[in-house]
């Protein structure tokens, strides 16, 4: 992994509104807080938590497919968060995401050989002839024949669309790919195919990724460093060995329980949550954790914890570190 930060993401925020009308109050809600981190070049940087944590949106905001409410991205030294459209143009090249649904992100209606060719199309890359060159060469990266190029999406398989998807978003040779749940909607045998294949071509193409996904096994095998995520939170941050070798958040600590354990015979330590997901119009005071955390006292409930260095290059948004520690012990 390079020492070189390619991205570098700082306070960002995102707020939606829902309700408008004379008999309906329009309510602001809060989908990602004041998140800042940083992802150096060639780094695989895994990004994990529940459903509704706001990963996706995180993701589009680093992509500029979604506008911030507040806060930055700077692409190497430039901050690309208010870029009008024709300045953010450059950079859509060396910046691509592969979504989780693989059918949702293809035109039903175009040919395998139109969705590659649109993207060198809209930047004009080449001539029609090194066009085509460079579509069957990345066909062939991925793992799909040249035949293949006059089928439509729905012609193919979940994995081969996958692969399909992957082949798009290099064509233009990126440095930086978000992969967004790219295999969350894989069976298992495919899954293992399609991470060894974005790790391949991660060291081939020399890739920086941000892999999102809410399977801690995924994440464990693919990335480097690993931010846990909870209620538009960044709660925890650290290398992958270090993060799952000395957990320093209970939110963390009851994703990792719930993993479940191939030996029949384990007596697994289980941490179970007090209760259901608060909710984002109306959230907890102090600590957006505390009222499922088992650690929690009268200062988690007050005032909100910001993320700090609990341990060398160990971050973790929490009042009680020290507690967790002697549970553990």
């Amino acid at each position: 992994m390079d020492n070189e930060t390619l991205i570098r993401v700082q306070n960002l925020t995102k707020q939606f509104s829902i309700g408008a009308g004379k008999t309906v109050r329009k309510v602001k809600f809060t989908a990602v807080n004041d998140v800042s981190f940083s992802i150096g070049k060639g780094e695989v940087f895994g990004l994990v938590g529940e459903s509704g944590c706001g990963k996706s949106t995180l993701a589009l905001l680093v992509m500029r497919l979604m506008n911030a409410s507040g806060g930055s991205v700077y692409y190497k030294e430039t901050d690309i968060s208010g870029l009008e459209y024709g300045k953010m143009r450059p950079f859509r090249r060396n910046m691509q995401i592969v979504f989780q649904d693989p059918y949702d992100s293809l035109d039903p209606r175009f040919t395998l050989d139109r969705i590659m060719n649109e993207p060198l199309r809209i930047h004009h890359w080449g001539g029609a002839r090194e066009r085509r060159d460079r579509i069957i060469h990345m066909f062939k990266e991925v793992g799909l024949g040249e035949d293949m190029l006059k089928r439509y999406p729905h012609q193919l398989s979940g994995g081969q669309r996958q692969r399909l998807c992957i082949a798009r978003s290099l064509i233009l040779s990126p440095e930086f790919v978000v992969c967004d749940e790219a295999v969350a909607s894989l069976d298992v045998s495919i899954q293992a195919q399609i991470l060894n294949l974005l790790l391949d071509l991660k060291d081939e193409f020399k890739l920086t990724y941000l892999f999102i996904s809410h399977n801690l096994a995924v994440v464990k095998f693919v990335s480097d460093r690993i931010g846990v995520m909870y209620f538009g939170n960044l709660v925890e941050l650290a290398e992958t060995e270090e993060l799952f070798r000395n957990v320093r958040h209970p939110y963390t600590a009851a994703l990792l329980s719930a993993v479940p354990d191939p030996d029949p015979t384990s007596l697994k330590r289980r941490d179970i949550l007090r209760s259901g997901v608060p909710s984002l119009i109306d959230p907890p005071t102090g600590c957006v954790f505390h009222p499922r955390c088992a650690y929690a006292d009268e200062q988690c409930s007050r005032e909100a914890p910001t993320l700090r260095e609990v341990s060398p290059d160990h971050f973790a948004a929490c009042h009680r570190v020290g507690a967790i520690n002697k549970a553990e012990d």
